[in-house]
């Protein structure tokens, strides 16, 4: 742990406890630890469209995690993020993946920087920036920095197996900023100076109240055969949303097959949507949403094989027929979902998704493929591949060397033409 590190640690948890014995802060100090990642990614989307600029972006940077020991339960924690194109990008700000890191050279932020209580196996409570990760709200770290919140945490484990979760959040720092907002994917590019990208291009402009965060609460259950959880979002001004899911699997002679199941269901009227005439695929009103899914698949040593089927129900005079509302981009809690194709993004209607999962050669090899069809409302039937290769050499441990591709084809909005989208990532955690 540097100096510096350890003076804003022990600084930090000064105010929570104060101590009286030199003895005491240095044992708070001796305990810490400092953990990160540094990582080097390169994208680039290649269109088959005429019309379309090919993209591509380079980042090198990393996180730099910085823990205090606990002190009757109490401790601080500090993460430090920065990515940096290193005079990559051009002058075209269409050529770029803005989604890796934005068009700034440089990202430098304080990510996460938090007070925490807690009693081992039973509750934690953190105040602060951190990194959370629920199925409709998360780090989505895909990118070179995950997105943070800013706000109260608390986790309890009554009993073996189940956990009950609660926040009220009032800000968010993006992948692409650097620092936290009141907004959200639905605000516009630079609202209140704000460099998000990514956004969800519905119409609000740079006069739309600020967002007034979320307060969610869920519970989840683990057993020996089943899995059940439950959730509840407030996206304040946006949209209420309740998800449920369940999976149950037994293993029988080394093989587990499985059924998993989804709900999904979202409502908010007079919000900022509907009341500032946001519009999304050319459907403006209320929020009003159903989603289902179901998931079939088999376990065997190293390997995955699966079957999954998502529907968006439309829903006629609401804010996008009937597509899903999520404020911080997650999607990944759709079964029928994978890198670029989802019902998050293509709206009402329905999608299936083979996939399997394989790992080889004492685990170092990861292998996951998929193919997936969409046939939907406003963007028309598509398909992709997908393809995700990783490599974890045991003589470094740490680091991994990752290409994910992504085929999207006849996309409406690619003029029926295919994209190619690849990700070269590599990254070595300590």
């Amino acid at each position: 742990m540097t100096n510096r590190s350890k003076y804003l640690l022990a600084l930090g948890l000064s105010v929570l406890a104060p101590c009286s014995h030199a003895d005491t802060l240095a044992k708070i100090i001796r305990d810490g630890s400092v953990s990160g990642d540094l990582r080097s990614y390169y994208f680039s989307k290649l269109y088959g469209a005429p019309k379309q600029e090919n993209q591509d972006a380079y980042s090198l940077g990393g996180i730099l995690n910085a823990q205090s020991g606990s002190l009757d339960g109490f401790s601080a924690g500090l993460s430090f993020f920065t990515a940096n194109s290193l005079g990559t990008h051009g002058a075209d700000s269409k050529a770029v993946d803005t989604t890796l890191m934005g068009i700034a050279p440089s990202i430098n932020a304080l990510g996460q920087a938090y007070l925490q209580y807690q009693m081992p196996q039973r509750l934690l409570l953190r105040i602060g920036n951190q990194i959370i990760n629920t199925p409709w709200m998360g780090p989505r770290d895909s990118r070179m920095l995950p997105q943070t919140f800013q706000g109260i945490f608390a986790k309890v484990e009554p009993t073996t197996g189940l956990t009950i979760e609660g926040m009220r959040i009032f800000r968010w720092k993006s992948r692409t900023s650097s620092n936290y907002y009141r907004d959200n994917l639905y605000y516009p590019t630079n609202y209140d100076e704000d460099p998000l990208y990514g956004v969800k291009k519905v119409g609000l402009k740079d006069n739309t109240p600020a967002s007034n965060g979320t307060l969610a609460f869920g519970a989840q259950y683990q057993g020996e055969d089943a899995k059940l959880a439950a959730w509840y979002y407030d996206f304040y001004q946006f949209a209420n949303l309740f998800y449920t899911s369940v999976q149950y699997g037994r293993k029988v002679a080394g093989v587990t097959p499985y059924l998993a199941g989804q709900f999904m269901r979202e409502w908010e009227n007079n919000g900022i949507l509907q009341n500032y005439q946001a519009s999304l695929f050319g459907q403006k009103g209320s929020v009003n949403t159903t989603l289902w899914g179901v998931k079939v698949g088999m376990k065997v040593p190293l390997a995955n094989l699966f079957f999954a089927y998502n529907e968006l129900q439309p829903h006629a005079h609401s804010f996008g027929g009937g597509a899903i509302v999520s404020p911080y981009g997650n999607y990944t809690a759709m079964y029928a979902s994978f890198m670029t194709n989802n019902l998050l993004a293509f709206g009402p209607g329905h999608a299936w998704r083979l996939g399997a999962a394989l790992q080889a050669w004492q685990k170092q090899i990861r292998f996951l493929a998929g193919f997936a069809h969409f046939n939907t409302n406003y963007e028309g039937r598509t398909n992709g591949v997908y393809l995700d290769l990783s490599y974890f050499p045991r003589q470094l441990r740490g680091l991994s060397i990752r290409d994910r591709v992504a085929i999207d084809n006849g996309l409406a909005s690619y003029a029926g033409h295919s994209c190619l989208y690849n990700r070269l990532m590599l990254q070595y955690a300590f």
